[in-house]
């Protein structure tokens, strides 16, 4: 009963935070993102921004240079609405850029630092771009985009070693006035500020077009439930180019008077110093990044920190209470969402494994439903009617976001047809429209959410579905295996998808044991097939696992270097998988 309680006064606490931003956001249409940096400039000038590496950079300083970007956009010609495209790396030159370009109405495309070649050439083609602004140590991956695209761009280089080719951005910007610029106009909720792109895993990057009014409530429910101080430091290691590193987390500390610790890359080994260094208080994370710091050997400062807060997504629930307990950490503020959806979750209270809640009292209120979904067709399971179909507690279907009409409805990305694939319609009714997340939930009667696995990585095998994140939970429990990366294959011969599991591993493995542990943990149909061993795996910028190249590359051992076994369950093992073996399966020679 008492916990019940806790659980309710929190929700109610942090919704009675909400309640008044929310409201201010729709009243006060020119209150944006910028303009909130700018207040606490006035504030408290001499107040630390950020930090980065030993530059300390304050709020005076901060918008000082970015009315300098302002007046930079306005003197070659751009306008409002105009689009800059932004490659570089973590530092603050990214933030001061941004904030400048779009404080005047400008529209920014954060361009992903991992791309070369034909990705980074789309990235840059679908942002209609005429301006690319690339820090000098971005320059090569440049190099790769098409001499097309090439020639259509303008570019400028920021740093010390800028070639004759490009425009020395620091000798232009470094001149203008640090004033606010005269404008006839004022920038509302409704402008584009951001373009910021899907990772890219199943297919070209997507631009989600970010206005003002989301740019403003994207860190609005964190800043409730944490309530940041003035004194915060924020430790920021993800990229600048994704909404979790690059809006959430700046906002958290930016649009508070917090300062922002930032990094140009995580590091397992530097974590901790830097945490005791700047003395950090808040730490926004991505799921895998826990994982690294769980699987690294002791360190010093690793419980004696100022750390009490840990918010951000993707904590598996299997190194959940593991990662709190061995850190010391007092809060884990867990989130879903999606930089173009139209809902999102958030965990106020901690409870493990959950990605968020909405009580029962509260669901009315709210635009978010579970549906029944049809793994083999792809697309949710509807009634006679033509209806989608509400899932029971704890049953697996696809979470879908009510698309509001009446404000506007959906922004959506660049590309109005990726946008529309987006849509569902007539779910409930008639002409309703909903948001697809692309992703499997399921929820409890208590009404917290938990995280299944993504539509597309669930595959279906011997007629039931297999979520991989399940398989790879019971990876995590077996000594030895470091990283499981779990996807489905064709099997000549065979309706659906098999399993199979990349594995990093720090020692040998006995096959046969862990062909024992698999199955005591696993339904006999969700045991992969087979295993390959790598290196390490492959991840996308915001340490996502890749899947679509090992499911290409599939498990033929002439084609792919890595160890490859195959089940064996007359004798209860794994066993090499040979050519002579893979010819067998591939003429259907082998039963499974």
């Amino acid at each position: 009963m008492l916990k019940k309680l806790r659980r309710e006064v929190i929700y109610l606490l942090v919704l009675r935070k909400i309640i008044p931003r929310l409201k201010r956001v729709n009243e006060v249409e020119d209150e944006i993102f910028p303009k909130q940096i700018a207040e606490h400039a006035k504030k408290t000038p001499k107040q630390v921004a950020v930090y980065f590496e030993d530059e300390k950079v304050t709020y005076q300083q901060l918008i000082f240079r970015a009315n300098q970007y302002s007046h930079w956009f306005l003197k070659n010609g751009l306008k409002r609405g105009d689009v800059v495209a932004l490659l570089m790396e973590n530092r603050p030159e990214f933030l001061i850029v941004w904030i400048g370009i779009t404080q005047i109405g400008g529209t920014v495309a954060l361009i992903n630092t991992n791309l070369k070649g034909h990705p980074l050439d789309h990235s840059l083609s679908i942002s209609s771009a005429k301006h690319i602004i690339i820090g000098e140590e971005m320059v090569n991956n440049f190099h790769s985009v098409n001499d097309v695209i090439r020639e259509n761009l303008q570019v400028w280089i920021e740093g010390k070693k800028v070639s004759s080719d490009y425009n020395n951005l620091n000798d232009t910007v470094l001149n203008n006035s640090k004033i606010f610029p005269n404008l006839d106009y004022e920038v509302t909720n409704n402008d584009v500020a951001l373009y910021i792109y899907t990772s890219g895993t199943t297919g070209d990057p997507k631009a989600a077009s970010i206005s003002h009014k989301r740019l403003r409530l994207m860190p609005m429910t964190f800043i409730a439930a944490i309530s940041p101080k003035k004194s915060d430091k924020i430790y920021n290691v993800l990229p600048l180019y994704h909404s979790a590193g690059g809006v959430v987390a700046v906002g958290i500390a930016l649009t508070t008077g917090a300062s922002l610790v930032l990094r140009r890359k995580f590091s397992v080994k530097e974590f901790w110093e830097d945490v005791d260094r700047y003395k950090v208080t808040i730490f926004q994370y991505i799921g895998e990044l826990c994982r690294y710091l769980l699987n690294a050997p002791h360190n010093e400062y690793e419980k004696s920190h100022n750390l009490r807060i840990a918010a951000g997504n993707g904590l598996r629930p299997d190194i959940w209470d593991s990662f709190k307990k061995r850190f010391g950490i007092k809060k884990i503020v867990e989130f879903y969402g999606a930089t173009e959806g139209t809902f999102s979750l958030i965990n106020f209270d901690g409870k493990t494994g959950a990605i968020g809640r909405i009580p029962n009292y509260m669901k009315s209120t709210m635009n978010v439903e579970i549906v029944k979904f049809d793994i083999e067709r792809g697309e949710p399971i509807r009634n006679k009617q033509g209806y989608c179909i509400l899932c029971e507690y704890g049953e697996p279907g696809e979470a879908l976001g009510k698309i509001d009409l009446d404000v506007g409805g959906f922004d959506g990305y660049v590309d109005k047809q990726a946008t529309e694939k987006k849509i569902l319609r007539n779910v409930f009714e008639e002409g309703d429209q909903w948001f697809q997340s692309g992703d499997l939930l399921s929820t409890d009667k208590d009404g917290y959410f938990y995280f299944i696995d993504r539509i597309g990585d669930t595959f279906r095998w011997k007629g039931e579905n297999v979520a991989t994140s399940e398989v790879a939970f019971a990876f995590s429990n077996i000594k030895g295996i470091k990283e499981a990366n779990v996807y489905g294959v064709s099997i000549p011969g065979n309706d659906g998808k098999a399993g199979m599991a990349a594995l990093v591993i720090d020692e040998d493995i006995d096959l046969k044991d862990l062909y024992f542990d698999l199955s005591k943990s696993l339904p006999s149909y969700a045991v992969p097939l087979m295993l390959r061993i790598k290196k390490q795996i492959e991840v996308t910028g915001t340490f996502k696992h890749r899947k679509v190249e090992l499911v290409r590359e599939g498990y033929d051992p002439s084609k792919v270097s890595d160890p490859i076994y195959i089940i064996d369950n007359q004798n209860k093992t794994y066993i090499d998988l040979n050519d002579e073996k893979f010819e067998k399966i591939k003429n259907e020679k082998v039963k499974f």
